[in-house]
């Protein structure tokens, strides 16, 4: 039986202020998101995501990885987001199954007008309180966490875990029968 690694002062002082910045952080960008735009931080993220993919639509299966969201609960957002006009549902031709997310014009609207506040309330509430070097350092810091956090197969639970496996299986088949396709 191994022994508890217990964190020693400093680690604990730094997981606590982590866990405060993790909880306060979103809560205070998505404030000022809704004042000002009336969108969540999901509807902000989903909307970048799509915005910065090739031909500004995604296919839901990439949205739900990227954005880190359960098929059902990326569906749901979707349907809120339909419903304010900000996005479409599009079927994808290669696959009758599969389906796309593209802004519409209401959203890419949105979306320019919501963008230079927000970066300026992640400059004024994270950036500016930190010197190049601390941004460097954290940069560094984070990249290591973020890559560590990527190998683990174990995120999420059991059921988010099916899905992404699903998700990765389905694309596989797909790029299979494109590379067929291409050959052929």
């Amino acid at each position: 039986m191994s022994t508890t690694r217990w964190l020693d002062e400093n680690e604990q002082a730094v997981w606590r202020s982590w866990l405060k910045v993790m909880r306060l952080l979103p809560a205070h960008l998505e404030d000022r998101l809704h004042e000002r735009h009336g969108l969540s931080m999901t509807d902000y993220q989903v909307m970048v995501e799509v915005s910065e993919s090739a031909d500004h639509r995604l296919r839901m299966t990439e949205l739900a990885q990227r954005t880190q969201l359960s098929k059902s609960r990326l569906s749901h957002q979707i349907g809120r987001m339909e419903q304010a006009g900000l996005v479409v549902r599009t079927q994808c031709p290669e696959d009758r199954r599969g389906q796309w997310a593209e802004l519409t014009e209401a959203g890419w609207a949105l979306l320019r007008e919501a963008a230079p506040g927000h970066v300026e309330d992640v400059r004024e509430l994270y950036f500016d309180q930190l010197d190049p070097e601390q941004v460097r350092a954290f940069a560094d810091a984070l990249h290591k966490i973020a890559d560590r956090l990527d190998q683990s197969p174990a995120t999420g639970c059991a059921n988010a875990r099916a899905e992404i496996a699903c998700a990765q299986l389905a694309g596989d088949a797909a790029g299979e029968t494109s590379s067929v396709a291409a050959a052929g």
